[in-house]
């Protein structure tokens, strides 16, 4: 995994067994996510995602799986005791790129982050560990809170593939249109949708800290520090009044490193 990644940090503080668990989940979660590319043809988009979900049912029966990514992720499902429907759904999730490039609706849009971010989230709170079952809706809202943050920080990106995931119900409410988006320009009206949409991530993250619990807060601190730098490339966004056109915001990796520090040690003395 690169040190580029905003995953990085929050994986140092596992032990040796759980991060390399934790790798080897990303690295098949990644080449799902990768198998739907702009460049790829419909047809082979297809037959990726059936390949991967072949390589699913070669982990879960025990059989020799083809590729590296599900040969590693083999011997993790035995320990972790790994559910499968979250990968199921994870791939269900990436599908949806196919056949939707507008969301309608929020209740729309929330299909697909809970598909492709949340269903991650569940599976790797079985690795993390955890007793109260409360910890799961932590999973749930954290990974809705990331991919929002992911989707305003990208929406130029995703423009340029022909994909706009803001809800155009949100487009209507603030009277942008596409082609606004396009343009690339923080119009009063574009700014007002994007701070919208950030809050409505910030409500996620706020849903998630509620749900966190206090016994498992030790065994979550490596998705505490995940959160910790989304949530930082979310106040960097505001703080850019919303300019996520002409540059993609991130934290520089120094300050990826503070957060995590900062976030280890507030919850190694129980704060």
């Amino acid at each position: 995994m690169s040190r580029d990644t905003s995953f990085y940090y929050s994986f140092l503080v596992l032990p040796p067994r759980k991060r390399n668990a934790i790798i080897a989940v990303w690295d098949f979660c990644r080449a799902v996510d990768d198998a739907v590319d702009e460049e790829e043809a419909r047809s082979r988009a297809e037959e990726q995602l059936a390949m991967w979900r072949s390589e699913l049912d070669a982990a879960y029966a025990g059989r020799q799986p083809a590729t590296p990514q599900g040969t590693a992720l083999q011997p993790v499902i035995r320990e972790f005791n790994l559910p499968r429907e979250p990968f199921e759904e994870l791939i269900a999730g990436v599908a949806m790129d196919l056949d939707y490039s507008r969301y309608p609706t929020f209740d729309a849009l929330s299909l697909y982050c809970r598909r492709v971010a949340s269903m991650v989230g569940l599976i790797c709170l079985e690795i993390f560990g955890y007793r109260d079952p409360k910890a799961r809706s932590y999973a749930v809202n954290l990974g809705m809170a990331l991919q929002l943050t992911n989707i305003v920080r990208d929406v130029a990106t995703d423009l340029r593939r022909g994909r706009v995931y803001l809800p155009a119900e949100d487009l209507a409410t603030f009277c942008v249109t596409v082609e606004m988006l396009e343009a690339g320009t923080v119009t009063p009206a574009v700014r007002d949708l994007l701070r919208f949409e950030c809050e409505r991530a910030r409500e996620y993250f706020r849903r998630a800290a509620s749900e966190l619990p206090r016994a498992d807060a030790r065994s979550l601190v490596a998705a505490e520090i995940m959160g910790g730098i989304y949530f930082g490339i979310l106040r960097r966004i505001e703080r850019a009044g919303y300019d996520v056109f002409s540059r993609r915001i991130r934290v520089p990796r120094p300050h990826r490193l503070v957060i995590a520090l900062r976030i280890w040690a507030r919850t190694a003395i129980g704060l």
